[in-house]
């Protein structure tokens, strides 16, 4: 019923050329609050404005946050907020203030703390009461117009609130601060103690056995989102010496996803999450930070076992990217809608006859054979395609060969697919969000010198130049958001770790010092606007942040890695890049504010642990001397890059450059050919020329 993880929504200001209302949205960019600028409702944007009409006028504010790909903030804006009588029982009552969540993190993670603390759980759109300073009294997500789902009517709701404001003003104020008091409670975690060791990893590995779904992979029941940052985990640990059953915690999840509803078997690209065990049924909206995380996943796992399927989804959620989520400017657009004309899902889906009338009689059969297409459908009445018979399952029951096939149903996907172009598309959030494009940024680098993928390292470095240029500061700060030619907000901790780690993903991929060099510059403003010098740790607000009800350290992973998460592994790549050793101390003053909520409680924090396992592994520099454009130093790169080897870092110069990387003083040719240097904690193997022993040199499957 609600959205109750991260997205984004995009459906389009309401289409008249003469609203009947208007309301101060309508100056804003973002999409999600442009679809309500004409709500009879007087909404304000997050601001001054609002907050002293509030505190001026004595009145509580309703906040009401969402995002544009969100499904049920739509229902809740056509039964409420467009209706003329809830209207004006909220403008005469409250000062209504509307967020987008993607533009304001640090409002969703404070009030949504507040909501989960009353309710015991949280989800969007998110309805919350306040006072004129602030506080959170009173919240939920969703309410319906009428009683129902054991849930009172939002009128009902707004009354009874705006009743206690008048006259139980005492004990709403009591609530209020303890609230306040309870969810400002992160900023004080501190270090203490050791620091954590490979008991953490264990424990938190036996944990996640636990609650692996066997048999359909993921965790938990349902909903079941993709949780990537916990499959890159096990991914981790396999390399660290787990057995089978840690990788197939990931290889089973993997193939599972690929095969559901939750992946786009057409265009290629993730869903959202899936709102069932099996990963069929999923809310269709698809949002950036997932594909890039996924693509990462993926790739990894292939890196380890080299499967074809695993491949051909890294190749397709790509494809999808470049094709429909790039701006012709530069940077990465953040969500498509899970509805269009009106329907969640209307684009995606299929009847029997449809297909039959774009591929025939014959190849709509073995279509529907593979992708368990029925006259009754799998959802609402039509179907959702998922791959049900491989197509060397097929083969076997036919006689057929596998890769004739193989193609058959390629040329079958390829002509739904050039037909499903042709219906309404989805609408599309084109805000650019630097925390989100630089998850991307470090996804397409990484596949595009491993895949050998030009047109994705082309797409890296093209956002990566369009947030320099167009999203920062004069005063080197970046900005958070940028839509139709305006950067605004200032950045939190989330953009600037997830673009520095981006950058250096750059740095390893094209071996530019210049996206190595802003990646220092930024890292050094996340320390000075950021880091908590007594307690350690990072705040997701920096010190020129406009000053909130708490100031908040986010450690736990939701959709997105946490921001201390980021920054931890931000910090220790740099360490090793850089050989500064102060980048590493910091990073684990955060695992020692996390040790024991990490161990127990895997999947919250599966991006944090894995940073740990680079801190607590052999670490690997692996410096090359040659020219990046001979075929013998393209091939010792390939080789290293084919491994996965998540503890190592990868650097180049060429013979006669000035470098100033430690890890590359002193290299030269070896015999006047290109020479690979790999060092394990800090100890120098001889360098080696050859494929053959640059392969033992790095030790694959370690």
């Amino acid at each position: 019923m609600i959205d109750s993880t991260s997205s984004t929504d995009s459906t389009s200001p309401t289409d008249s050329t003469s609203p009947t209302h208007s309301n101060q949205l309508a100056h804003e960019t973002s999409p999600y609050l442009l679809q309500h600028a004409h709500n009879p409702v007087d909404w304000y944007p997050w601001g001054e404005e609002a907050l002293e009409t509030a505190r001026t006028e004595d009145r509580p504010i309703f906040l009401s946050i969402g995002y544009s790909a969100c499904h049920w903030c739509h229902v809740m804006e056509r039964e409420s907020f467009e209706n003329e009588q809830t209207a004006e029982l909220m403008n005469s009552n409250f000062v209504n203030i509307k967020v987008d969540r993607e533009e304001r993190p640090d409002l969703d993670a404070i009030y949504m703390e507040a909501v989960q603390a009353m309710t015991g759980s949280g989800g969007w759109p998110m309805s919350v009461f306040l006072t004129p300073s602030g506080k959170p009294f009173y919240g939920g997500t969703y309410f319906p117009p009428q009683p129902r789902y054991g849930m009172p009517s939002f009128s009902q709701i707004l009354l009874a609130v705006a009743d206690a404001y008048r006259n139980k003003r005492d004990d709403l104020e009591e609530q209020a601060q303890r609230l306040t008091d309870a969810i400002g409670r992160t900023g004080s975690l501190s270090a203490s103690g050791g620091a954590p060791g490979e008991e953490v990893l264990d424990e938190a590995t036996a944990k996640l056995l636990q609650y692996f779904d066997e048999l359909y992979g993921g965790f938990g029941d349902q909903p079941k989102f993709p949780q990537p940052m916990t499959l890159e985990f096990a991914l981790s640990q396999y390399r660290r010496g787990g057995g089978a059953n840690v990788l197939q915690i990931a290889e089973h999840t993997l193939e599972q996803m690929a095969a559901g509803g939750i992946y786009d078997q057409l265009g290629g690209g993730f869903h959202r999450y899936s709102v069932d065990r099996i990963w069929l049924v999923p809310h269709f909206e698809k949002m950036l930070y997932d594909n890039a995380q996924l693509l990462r996943a993926y790739l990894h796992a292939w890196q380890i076992n080299g499967r074809p399927e695993y491949r051909r989804v890294v190749e397709e959620t790509v494809d999808y990217v470049l094709r429909e989520m790039t701006a012709p400017e530069g940077g990465f657009y953040s969500a498509q809608d899970a509805d269009s004309e009106g329907e969640e899902g209307k684009f995606f889906v299929w009847t029997a006859e449809e297909i039959e009338a774009v591929l025939g009689k014959e190849e709509a059969a073995l279509l529907g054979t593979a992708y368990g297409v029925t006259p009754a459908g799998n959802f609402e009445g039509k179907t959702i395609l998922n791959v049900k018979r491989t197509a060397a399952e097929i083969a076997q029951q036919t006689g057929a060969e596998t890769e004739e096939v193989a193609g058959r149903l390629a040329a079958a996907r390829q002509k739904l697919f050039v037909e499903r172009e042709k219906r309404v598309k989805p609408e599309r959030d084109e805000k650019v969000l630097t925390e989100w494009n630089g998850l991307m940024i470090h996804a397409l680098a990484e596949v595009g010198v491993v895949l050998g993928r030009a047109d994705a390292l082309e797409a890296a470095k093209a956002a990566a130049d369009f947030i320099l240029a167009e999203m920062s500061q004069e005063n080197g700060f970046l900005f958070r958001s940028h839509k139709d030619g305006r950067a605004r907000f200032n950045a939190y901790l989330e953009d600037y770790a997830a673009f520095g780690r981006g950058l250096v993903a750059l740095y390893e991929a094209t071996f530019e010092l210049r996206w190595l060099a802003e990646a220092v510059r930024l890292t050094k403003v996340m320390q000075a606007q950021f880091a908590d010098e007594a307690g350690g740790g990072f705040f997701q607000t920096g010190i020129a942040h406009e000053q909130l009800v708490v100031r908040r350290k986010d450690f736990i992973d939701n959709a997105i890695p946490s921001g201390n998460s980021m920054a931890a592994e931000l910090l220790l790549r740099l360490a090793k890049l850089t050989g500064n050793d102060a980048y590493a101390n910091e990073a684990a003053r955060i695992f020692r504010i996390m040790a024991a909520a990490m161990a127990q409680q895997p999947t919250g924090f599966g991006r944090l642990l894995t940073a740990l396992d680079d801190l607590l592994g052999r670490s690997q520099e692996i410096a090359v001397v040659g020219e990046l454009a001979d075929a013998r130093t393209q091939l010792l790169l390939q080789e290293v890059r084919r491994h996965y080897l998540p503890h190592s870092v990868l650097a180049l110069k060429a013979p006669e450059e000035e470098n100033p990387l430690p890890l590359l003083e002193g290299r030269t040719l070896v015999d006047g050919q290109p020479a690979a240097y790999v060092c394990e904690n800090y100890a120098c193997k001889l360098p080696v020329t050859s494929v053959e022993a640059l392969r033992n040199a790095v030790g694959e499957g370690r």
